[in-house]
Formats: structure tokens, C-alpha cells, sequence
């Protein structure tokens, strides 16, 4: 290796050092938050440099070209109905401000499309593809934030729907309404009035300064806390909330007076100019929302916050082992009468990241051991009778789930003496678990006189049909 080479290497080792490998346990404050912060920018840099987050920012921009009009005529339909709809336009215009005059141009074009798609006259099949055109891009949406959060579900058929329709009827009139507050108390007689008298005048010029980045930190906000089909802190969505506002701001700024105020671009791309900022400055506000929820997601997990950027993978000692712990917490609190446990329960409780006990719970839930409940949070309760099911039967399921033909037994040309040791070391495990079951998982916390065959009716039926 060249003496650069080495010098780099030794740089970066010093760094990743700096960053990682100190104990912030017992450390002041100060250090907590400044090296917090580090290794957030650390692990965001990271991330984009994987791709994976600019991927899905373009994807986002495509969906969005084909859904911005029917999203707008729906909102457009149900303003109308307030008779605010007028409002639309300026809330394009404040969104595509860093654009200049190809923003107000840009607006026009998009408000003269949206009148002329009149949602009343386009008929049964017409309305249902216009909401399923609209509904597909929120699940896009979705989907791109269950990936920051490490979760691999969307939301049901039945719950997907009603949310997102209650976004669609609820969204647009809280823009109006916080446009609307904003814009005529500053017009009224007592603001105007009240400017004049100073310091209060000072602090409602500040005030407008600061107004508009209140009101989009609570937009990002709301989108963090929703979307995910997760429980989000809200302390967490703040946060992330903060980061993407400011870099939103200051993004904006940059793209008005660099890249939109160029003359280069005029004379390459001629026509085509306007339509070419506005993709790239939708591609940078979906990247920007989506840093924003990476924020968010890592104040609230930190443990993903690690310079080892490998997958982490659980072995099987594991796999079996955080079985067996889920399924006594599971069962424990069920049979004593207490709240079910959600999938970031259980990972606080366990102190094991989401994604691992997400993935446990997926095994378990296939093989009939828990059932997912309908509740907005979805929580987890037993899917069989604890005190008459094996628990030879749950170490079994673990040990072959997600197995194949192609990578299972049947599918290798094995040897007999081989085969012989393997049907021994199962000989053995099921020896050491003959006459236990999975009521002994349960903590002695419980009365013993409390009866395990109480697993509801329909909670069996759910369990069998999922078999």
C-alpha cells in the first residue's frame, strides 16, 4: 500500500475510533448529545452513500409526477366544500418558492390542470381509480418510512385504507387552516397596529421569520408520527422533525439563488429548464423528508447507531433463545390479565433491537404460536393453549422456519452415518424437553391455580386457519 493509502487508513481508524469507542454511560451531558449528534451524521452519511435512500427519494419523485394531480383534485373537491379552495394556490406557490418564477409558472399549470379534472363528473370507475391512484403513492410512501424503521409489514388492507382517506380528508384542511392563521393575523388591524410599538413590533417581524418553520416542523412531525406502521415517539418525531425543516430551509435558499438564478441551465435545457427543476427540487424534498425520519429513527433506536455497518443476523442459539423469551412475556401477561405486548414493547423489554424481534414474531405468528390483535397498535396474545402444547413443538418451528425443498433435508443428497448424528441430536433436545410445555416459559409470578386453557375461542379459530 502507497504511504497515502496507509496515511488514509490510519486517518479513518483514528476517526471511527473517536467516534465509537468511548463509553457515554457515564459521560456529562455535553458529551452525550455532541457525540449523539456525530454518530447520527456518521450513520446518515453512511446511508446515502449505500443508495438505498436516493433510490427511493427518485421512485417517490416518479409517483408523485403521476398522483400530484388527482391528490390535488381530490383536496381541491374537499376544499371546495368549505369553500376555502382558493387556498391551494398559494400553498403551491410557498412549496415551490425556491423555484422563482418557474415555481409561479409551474403553479399556474398545475391549479389550470386540477380545475379542469372535475371529480364529480368522472364517474364511479373514474373516482375509484383516482383514489386508488392516490392511495398507491401514500403506500409508496409507507413503505419507503417501514424501510427507515426497519419494519417489514405495511398496514392491513382495511386499516391502510381508512388512514389514508382520513389523510387525504384531514390534510388539506389543516394546510388551510394553519395558512389561514397565519396569513390574517398578520393583516389584521391589532398586528399592524401592534408593529409599531417596539420591542412587540421586533418580535412579530421575528415571528414571521419563524412562523412558516413552526408550521413545517409540525407537518414533518405529523408525517413521522403517522405514516410509519410503527409507534413513533413524539419526542423523536420532533427531533427528526427539526433536522428536516431547517434542511429544507436552507436547501431551499441554496437551489433559489444557485442553481435556479444560473443562466447554464437555461441554455442547455432551453424549454425543458422548468420541468428539470422541478424534478430535482421534488427529489430533494422527498430525500430531505426521508433524512428527517432517519433522525427519528435513530434518537429513538440508538442501538442501530454502530460503525459496524454488516447486517446484523441472529443465530439459531438465538433465534431459539429469543423465542422462548418472547413467548413467556407473551403469555405471561395475557394469563395475569395485563395489556398485550406490541412489537417495541417487547424490544424495550428485551433490550434487543426491533428488527430481531420483529423477525422472531414473524416465525411465531406463522406457525400459528401468537396472533396479531386489530388494534391501531397491533399487539401480540398467545394463538394456543400454553398449558397443553409442547414446547418441543416452538423449538422445532424455530429450527426449521423459513426453511425451503431447495435448502431443506429433501432436497440434499446427505449420508447415512451424517443423517444418523443429526436424527441423534434431535433425539437429544426432545428428550430434554419431553413433559414440558409452553406454560412453563410463564413467569411464577402468576397463580398457580390460574387456568391456561383460557385462550379465547376465536383467538383458537385465528390460530388454525393461520395453520
Amino acid at each position: 500500500m502507497s504511504p497515502r493509502g496507509e496515511a488514509r487508513r490510519d486517518l479513518t481508524s483514528a476517526f471511527n475510533s473517536y467516534i465509537w469507542d468511548r463509553n457515554l454511560k457515564a459521560a456529562p451531558w455535553w458529551s452525550v448529545v455532541f457525540f449523539s449528534v456525530l454518530r447520527t451524521l456518521f450513520v446518515l452519511v453512511r446511508d446515502l452513500k449505500g443508495g438505498e435512500l436516493n433510490l427511493r427519494a427518485m421512485s417517490l419523485v416518479y409517483t408523485t409526477l403521476l398522483s400530484l394531480v388527482p391528490l390535488l383534485a381530490i383536496s381541491f373537491s374537499i376544499l371546495k366544500g368549505f369553500g376555502v379552495h382558493n387556498e391551494i394556490g398559494p400553498f403551491l406557490f410557498n412549496l415551490l418558492e425556491p423555484l422563482g418564477e418557474k415555481g409561479q409558472d409551474i403553479t399556474l399549470t398545475i391549479i389550470d390542470f386540477v380545475e379542469r379534472m372535475k371529480v364529480g363528473v368522472l364517474g364511479s370507475i373514474g373516482l375509484v381509480l383516482l383514489l386508488y391512484t392516490v392511495i398507491s403513492v401514500m403506500q409508496k410512501v409507507e413503505r419507503a418510512f417501514n424501510f427507515i424503521w426497519q419494519i417489514r409489514e405495511s398496514r392491513p388492507i382495511a386499516q391502510r385504507f381508512s388512514d389514508y382517506i382520513s389523510v387525504i380528508l384531514v390534510g388539506p384542511m389543516l394546510i388551510v387552516a394553519s395558512t389561514g392563521i397565519s396569513a390574517t393575523a398578520m393583516n389584521s388591524t391589532l398586528v399592524k397596529s401592534l408593529t409599531q410599538i417596539q420591542p412587540l413590533g421586533w418580535l412579530i417581524e421575528v415571528s414571521v421569520v419563524f412562523v412558516p418553520l413552526v408550521l413545517s416542523i409540525a407537518a414533518f412531525s405529523f408525517f413521522y408520527v403517522f405514516i410509519p406502521n410503527t409507534k413513533v415517539k413524539i419526542k423523536s418525531a420532533l427531533i427528526g422533525a427539526v433536522v428536516a425543516s431547517i434542511l429544507w430551509k436552507l436547501t431551499g435558499w441554496i437551489f433559489a439563488n444557485v442553481v435556479v438564478t444560473s443562466t447554464q441551465y437555461e441554455a442547455v435545457y432551453s424549454a425543458f429548464a422548468s420541468l428539470i427543476f422541478f424534478m430535482i427540487w421534488l427529489y430533494l424534498t422527498w430525500l430531505i423528508l426521508m433524512i428527517g425520519a432517519a433522525v427519528a429513527f435513530y434518537h429513538q433506536h440508538p442501538e442501530y447507531l454502530s460503525g459496524d455497518q454488516s447486517k446484523k443476523l441472529l443465530s439459531s442459539r438465538m433465534k431459539e433463545y429469543l423465542s422462548l423469551l418472547v413467548m413467556g412475556c407473551i403469555g405471561t401477561n395475557f394469563y395475569s390479565g395485563k395489556a398485550a405486548w406490541s412489537l417495541e414493547g417487547l424490544a424495550d423489554k428485551l433490550n434487543v433491537p426491533v428488527e430481531a424481534i420483529d423477525s422472531i414474531l414473524n416465525i411465531l405468528e406463522i406457525e400459528g404460536f401468537v396472533v396479531k390483535t386489530k388494534d391501531v397498535e397491533q399487539c401480540y396474545i398467545p394463538g394456543r393453549p400454553f398449558d397443553t402444547t409442547p414446547l418441543e413443538y416452538l423449538i422445532s418451528a424455530v429450527k426449521v422456519a423459513e426453511e425451503t425443498e431447495y435448502i431443506g433435508p429433501a432436497g440434499i443428497n446427505g449420508q447415512t452415518d451424517i443423517d444418523q448424528i443429526g436424527q441423534e441430536m434431535d433425539k437429544a433436545i426432545s428428550n430434554a424437553l419431553k413433559g414440558k410445555m409452553i406454560k412453563d416459559l410463564i413467569s411464577s409470578e402468576i397463580d398457580e391455580d390460574h387456568s391456561f386453557e383460557t385462550v379465547p375461542i376465536q383467538v383458537k379459530k385465528e390460530a388454525t386457519l393461520r395453520r
